[in-house]
């Protein structure tokens, strides 16, 4: 009889993770139907885009991280535009209201995303391509495999090369099977901890948007997949091949950032000694959007520098 407590017991504690997730929000088509922008039928699932600025604007392709979706640019997109620039957002597979395919989150399987995305939307060679935190890694990565269709490279605090990981995250992708089980049950209430309502942000309640994510279906197998595979991985080669393919290349980095380290610019500069680096005084890793004006004219004196002044 106790050997029959004992498996019930087993069972229901592997099924709560399941319970959890069914538990959580999924993404409906009321919500996809009403969302600006579009959406690409790729081979992962449908992803989520959005347009802003002039058409016939160069054309800056914009990538973000792994715990947030394309919101997270919304101060920094109109100061983009603002100087011409045609600009492409796009939810990351499951962020935002793409779709959540359960798969290894590799290198592969971002790459494929982002370049089956500029195909469907008929993306020329020569455009700019921004990433953000692990947003910064995909840039990179697809910069090294495709630097012919790369014009620039802008990499703002840029995983994959010193990363500061909470210990319950380290342990859930470091650990098969009980990290599943325990980031399942456990891993929104890590997250949200880590959010602060009072930070400073450009974009509006970007903590309460940050902790609905984390209550979706599909979004924490998304992040611990992503940490365990892609995030897993050195970029310092595939930097060294930007370098190589001569693709000009610029590294905005926060003072005060306690996930990926200032001292990350010097692996960065031993890895791409061509590259410009830039720093913000005082900003943490949310940078791009509690720092947008910051952010935005190192960009600029950057494109100036590499362009030249506008004719």
């Amino acid at each position: 009889m106790g050997w029959v407590v004992l498996l019930a017991l087993v069972v229901l504690a592997g099924a709560l993770p399941i319970l959890a997730e069914r538990r959580r929000n999924p993404i409906t088509e009321t919500q996809r139907r009403t969302a600006p922008g579009g959406f690409a039928d790729l081979t992962g699932g449908l992803t989520h885009y959005r347009w802003f600025g002039p058409e016939g604007g160069p054309v800056m392709v914009l990538v973000h991280g792994v715990s947030s979706s394309a919101y997270v640019w919304e101060g920094l997109v109109p100061r983009l535009i603002a100087k011409g620039a045609r600009v492409l957002v796009y939810d990351l597979y499951g962020r935002g209201l793409s779709d959540r395919p359960a798969t290894a989150q590799t290198r592969s399987f971002f790459v494929r995303q982002l370049r089956e995305l500029l195909q469907d939307q008929g993306v020329e060679d020569g455009f700019t391509l921004i990433g953000y935190s692990m947003g910064g890694a995909i840039a990179t990565v697809f910069a090294a495999e495709e630097a012919e269709r790369i014009d620039k490279l802008i990499l703002i605090a840029p995983a994959g090369l010193i990363q500061r990981r909470a210990p319950f995250v380290d342990f859930c992708r470091r650990v098969p099977y009980l990290g599943d089980w325990l980031f399942g049950l456990f891993g929104g209430i890590a997250l949200r901890r880590g959010l602060d309502p009072d930070a400073p942000s450009t974009v509006p309640t970007i903590a309460a948007r940050q902790a609905a994510e984390t209550r979706t279906q599909g979004y924490l197998r998304s992040v611990l997949s992503s940490q365990r595979y892609f995030l897993a991985e050195p970029l310092a080669d595939d930097l060294a091949e930007v370098r190589r393919m001569q693709v000009p290349t610029l590294a905005i980095w926060g003072t005060a950032d306690r996930v990926i380290p200032l001292r990350a610019m010097g692996e960065l500069a031993r890895a791409n000694r061509e590259a410009r680096q830039a720093e913000v005084a005082g900003a943490g890793h949310g940078l791009v959007h509690s720092h947008p004006e910051e952010v935005n004219r190192a960009i600029q004196t950057f494109l100036r520098e590499i362009d030249g002044p506008p004719i």
